[in-house]
């Protein structure tokens, strides 16, 4: 499980430039996902090798009347709160400034690595006018441009020295399920009704996160492990931006397990803020089941469960595969139903298909749909095998990988899912060199 980086400051420093270079700067780190608030982002990074989330919040401006910015400076210090590292930007044209002052006041009192970051020092009189920044009271900085990246890789190079190693949980060969979503959305009521009366857990297992709660289920023939995100607040925590906290929760949870149940409010829709957590779970190539809750509250027609569900696969374009188990925590409609399509979602992300098998169905559909010919060069496949990794990610050996385009990797993936049925889990095709 990766580290959290949050990445701080005033507004108009840079800090979302700098974000967005980081998320795209190596081919193994996937795009950003925007928030439904103003300047907020998350995205998963790597460097040298180490993987850590990344929070772009929003610019942090104490004592403001603006109510958006009231609400940034609560997500600011939420993220300060949950984050295992940060990084505090600040901008050389400006110098210090009375609200990077209270950034620094705050900061001074986290027991957690903090990096002092002078950004759009391009040129060396800007490296001397950073100077001034010691006088935040932060010890030593880091001077880059984030607008080209300089003095990036040694401020990288520093954060994942400074992340904390996590401790190592004997792993539980159980699936994990977590239960994630948007506040009051009826995550505790699905989880209430699993564990309903007739308590079947064995024990309760301290998670590697703070607050995280895995409880062993046992039940109806299944038996896995259950992430809980909906009652890990705390009491402190209920006055602030629950929405910011949610997604906060959400990153750690669902990268401690396998499979997510992505519970939404039938009666609010597929919106911003359960988008942003679906992605999330996407770009950490879990699996996922989405459960429409609180559909007995819908005026609805024999159309209806087709047209919504129609509108949800729209949003989560191109990765549509996705199962949608609509549900009624209140009335217990469909649990069992919700349980089982996670249970086959979890072995469709486990499952390992023979090599032989592959080359044996994919290759005659490949040999009656080539590669498209890019720059007048012939791609010929050659061999497929999956790799040896927890989700499923199948490498294609060709003569000429550089030239194999989106399209026909999506065409590749399309045909692994018609074959083989990996329903629910986001699947990878990497081109390589014969």
């Amino acid at each position: 499980m990766s580290n959290i980086v949050a990445i701080v400051g005033r507004p108009n420093v840079g800090k979302s430039t700098f974000f967005n270079r980081l998320i795209k700067r190596r081919e193994a780190i996937v795009d950003a996902v925007s928030g439904v608030t103003r300047d907020r982002h998350y995205g998963k990074s790597d460097w040298n090798g180490v993987e850590f989330s990344l929070i772009d919040t929003g610019g942090y401006v104490k004592g403001s009347d603006d109510v958006f910015e009231a609400e940034i400076d609560k997500q600011v210090e939420l993220a300060i709160d949950e984050a295992d590292a940060i990084i505090f930007m600040v901008d050389v044209e400006s110098g210090v400034t009375g609200m990077d002052e209270d950034v620094a006041t705050l900061l001074r009192k986290v027991k957690k690595p903090v990096f002092l970051v002078v950004n759009k020092v391009d040129n060396a009189k800007r490296a001397e006018d950073a100077v001034e920044f010691y006088s935040l009271g932060l010890g030593d900085y880091f001077t880059i441009a984030s607008i080209n990246g300089s003095g990036t890789g040694d401020l990288l190079d520093a954060l994942v020295e400074a992340l904390p190693e996590k401790e190592h949980v004997e792993e539980d060969e159980l699936p994990r399920f977590a239960v994630v979503g948007r506040p009051n959305a009826g995550k505790s009521s699905f989880i209430n009704a699993l564990i309903g009366e007739d308590r079947y857990i064995v024990t309760e297992i301290a998670g590697t996160t703070r607050d995280s709660i895995d409880t062993k289920y046992n039940r109806f023939g299944f038996e896995f492990n259950l992430v809980d995100t909906a009652g890990i607040r705390r009491k402190s925590k209920v006055k602030d931006d629950l929405e910011f906290y949610s997604v906060m929760r959400s990153v750690r949870a669902i990268e401690h397990c396998d499979v997510c149940l992505l519970v939404m409010d039938a009666t609010r829709g597929f919106d911003g803020q359960v988008q942003n957590i679906f992605w999330l779970a996407v770009r950490n190539r879990k699996g996922l089941v989405i459960l429409v809750n609180k559909w007995d509250l819908v005026e609805k027609d024999n159309k209806s469960t087709n047209q919504y569900e129609k509108i949800i696969r729209k949003e989560i374009e191109p990765f549509t595969d996705v199962p949608i188990v609509f549900i009624s925590v209140l009335n217990k409609q469909r649990i069992f139903k919700a349980i089982e399509t996670a249970v086959e979602v979890y072995n469709n992300r486990t499952k390992k298909i023979k090599t032989s098998v592959l080359n044996e169905v994919l290759l005659p559909i490949i040999e009656h749909n080539p590669p498209p010919a890019y720059k007048g060069k012939f791609v010929k496949i050659k061999y497929i095998m999956q790799l040896p990794t927890p989700q499923p990610q199948f490498a294609f050996f060709c003569n000429l990988p550089q030239y194999v385009r989106e399209p026909y990797k999506r065409f590749l993936e399309n045909k692994l899912r018609e074959h083989f049925d990996f329903k629910g889990v986001p699947v990878s095709v990497y081109m390589r060199k014969k």
